[in-house]
């Protein structure tokens, strides 16, 4: 027995020692794998060592040994209470709050729930749905009309959820005519599965109907063509109209001519619901008949994206008082976006012409929206006959105001994460440090950020400022050389080469993309095995895209590829360069189009988003890369972008197939 006990008194000195012995970054390291491996003996241990040696990130080990014990319950709620008041000024101080409160939540112990809800500052729908169910229970809050609205997003719920909706049914505060309007919303954003959560708590449908809603997924076209389901009935009508949304995204064509034949067969509202969904994807699609569709749908309801998509129509029809209508159809909140307020303004300017008052609100848009930093600021203050030129270095911050940022222990927290590639943890204590920085204060963390080469926290943190701007920050020219040399080599616009780099990667070079893009241009490796057969390199393997010159070198080639498919079209090169040639191709119109507008069209947001963002950061790389006393004169926003010439036909393209 006394054996055993000195052998484990040799293997814990041993352990201890060895642990003591490693060096603070080891030692996080190796409590960052306890957490993973869910080893709390480990972890208390680690945390431990990494407090007594005062290393920088000991923090993050106390929380993840906080969250280990949430998780397991083992934590009693006096520990989280003193972890909180310890922890007051961490990032992930509310993320613990967050936990704790479901944990307060599921065992339904309010007094203390709502005492620390009131200092939750995240959004968690599960929290929140666990603060509507302390209300109902406790009656101390009305909350009918909050739930009710929670209910009617498009979008799946957490569990936490279903208690509060459960008691809703029971008093008939939820009626059966909610369910059904939950139930369209959730079947027409494309979640069965959560349909048919919603559908169930229907007394008139049972397995049988929920079965033929797979059949409505599945096969539309004959849904439509032989309705297992009587039109007669609301469940009938609802898996039918779902049928018409399925077939007009799979096949836009033949949804147009099925939902004629079966359109008679519904009252006016639901007629009406089913040309808005038609209407919808005719509009995706490019179909030259979408808004002559949208007209049917008179008198529905239609939803921020049909709208959306109805103004998308108009302009590629030049029908500017289609336009203005659907944007004066918008709510505030949604009208409130630079897109729409900027397309209003030009349809007034068309519709209004010989108006003097609807001129000078159209001029008031104009006036107030380029004042802002965005795609849509810089084609206003294009309207309104500004030319955009190198924008003025606002404020420089000093040595001295850089280093009063680099001494900030929450930017010492954010560099030592960036360091060990915790990237997500080190942008999180990043912006927790910067949150309520003014102006100036922003611009020194910016310059703090460059000066360590972290390029995108830099750009980000300069693009916050709101009204004292520095331009250097927000638009750097790191590898300059690399880059002029790579963009003459192929003949093409420096500016252009920056603009797609500012918007790919952020210029770090480490960037990887979920479909496995990477490095500072992110070249996808098989487009990267393309370019280097093309220039002939017969030793290139995977690991070189990672190179800084070579995926320079091998972007701006195929950015030059892109440009001569498209006949030197910038804009559609760039939308190209994103989501393939061919789709850009297909996004023409029969005649050409202005190209705001064919980058308004493109039917992927994604897409559509990074084409703008690429071509306004061209626009103000421009006049920074020119060379002293070129003679070039700076254009706008709007000679950059364009005219989309017209292929002379209009395609419709099916949206599933995308």
């Amino acid at each position: 027995m006394n054996y055993i006990r000195l052998f484990i008194v040799l293997v814990t000195i041993t352990f201890s020692s060895q642990t003591f012995a490693l060096s603070d970054e080891a030692l996080f390291q190796r409590a960052r794998t306890s957490y993973a491996a869910k080893n709390e003996f480990a972890l208390v241990e680690e945390a431990s060592q990494l407090k007594d040696q005062q290393y920088l990130l000991a923090p993050y080990a106390d929380y993840w040994l906080m969250l280990l014990r949430l998780q397991q319950n083992t934590v009693r709620d006096e520990e989280v209470q003193n972890f909180l008041a310890q922890y007051i000024d961490m990032p992930f101080t509310d993320r613990v709050r967050g936990e704790w409160l479901k944990k307060l939540g599921k065992e339904q112990n309010w007094a203390p729930f709502f005492d620390e809800y009131a200092l939750f500052k995240r959004e968690d729908i599960a929290v929140l749905c666990y603060a509507l169910q302390g209300h109902q229970l406790l009656g101390d809050a009305e909350v009918t009309a909050q739930a009710k609205t929670l209910w009617l997003t498009p979008s799946e719920l957490p569990s936490q959820c279903t208690p509060v909706f459960d008691a809703l049914q029971a008093s008939g505060a939820l009626t059966n005519e909610d369910i059904w309007s939950r139930f369209r919303l959730i079947l027409h954003v494309g979640k069965l599965g959560v349909a048919k959560g919603v559908a169930a708590r229907l007394a008139s449908v049972d397995a049988t109907h929920l079965k033929l809603l797979d059949r409505a997924y599945q096969s539309p076209q004959a849904f439509l063509d032989k309705p297992p389901v009587s039109l007669k009935s609301r469940f009938g009508i609802e898996a039918s109209l779902y049928a018409v949304d399925r077939l007009a995204r799979n096949n836009i064509q033949s949804a147009i001519v099925t939902y004629k034949k079966v359109q008679n067969l519904l009252e006016a509202e639901q007629r009406a619901f089913g040309w808005g969904r038609v209407a919808y994807h005719a509009a995706r699609s490019h179909h030259p008949q979408a808004v002559s569709y949208y007209y049917l749908a008179e008198g529905a309801a239609l939803d921020e994206e049909q709208l959306a998509w109805k103004v998308r129509a108009a302009l590629r029809d030049q029908d500017w008082p289609t336009v203005l209508d659907a944007v004066n159809a918008m709510q505030p909140k949604q009208l409130e976006q630079g897109a729409w307020r900027y397309w209003k303004a030009r349809a007034i300017k068309v519709v209004e012409a010989n108006n003097p008052e609807k001129n000078a609100e159209a001029g008031e848009l104009l006036s107030k929206l380029s004042t802002e930093r965005h795609f849509y600021g810089w084609l206003a203050l294009d309207d309104m006959g500004s030319v955009l030129s190198n924008p003025s270095v606002d404020f420089v911050p000093t040595d001295a105001e850089v280093n009063a940022i680099a001494n900030l222990a929450g930017i010492k927290r954010a560099l030592e994460l960036q360091r060990l590639d915790m990237r997500m943890e080190a942008k999180a204590e990043w912006a927790w440090a910067i949150r309520s920085f003014a102006d100036t204060e922003l611009l020194a963390a910016a310059e703090y950020s460059q000066r360590k080469k972290w390029y995108d926290v830099a750009i980000s943190t300069a693009d916050n400022t709101k009204v004292t701007h520095n331009f250097n920050l927000r638009y750097p020219t790191p590898y300059r050389e690399m880059f002029r040399t790579s963009s003459r080599e192929v003949d093409i616009d420096e500016a252009w080469v920056y603009g797609i780099t500012r918007q790919e990667s952020r210029f770090m070079h480490y960037a990887k993309s979920g479909v496995g893009a990477s490095g500072l241009m992110q070249l996808m490796p098989a487009t990267a095995k393309w370019v280097a057969q093309r220039k002939g390199l017969r030793s290139y393997n995977n690991s070189m895209i990672h190179d800084l010159t070579t995926n320079i070198d091998f972007g701006t080639y195929y950015m030059r590829y892109a440009l001569d498919l498209m006949n030197g079209n910038a804009v559609m090169a760039t939308a190209g360069y994103n989501a393939g040639p061919s789709r850009a191709k297909k996004w023409m119109a029969a005649k050409p189009l202005e190209a705001a507008i064919y980058i308004e069209s493109i039917p992927f947001l994604e897409t559509r988003q990074y084409v703008q963002k690429v071509m306004a950061n061209a626009q103000m790389y421009a006049p920074r890369l020119l060379e002293k006393n070129s003679g070039v004169k700076i254009q706008t926003l709007k000679a950059r972008l364009g005219i989309v010439p017209g292929s002379g036909q209009s395609v419709v393209y099916d949206e599933e197939n995308e």
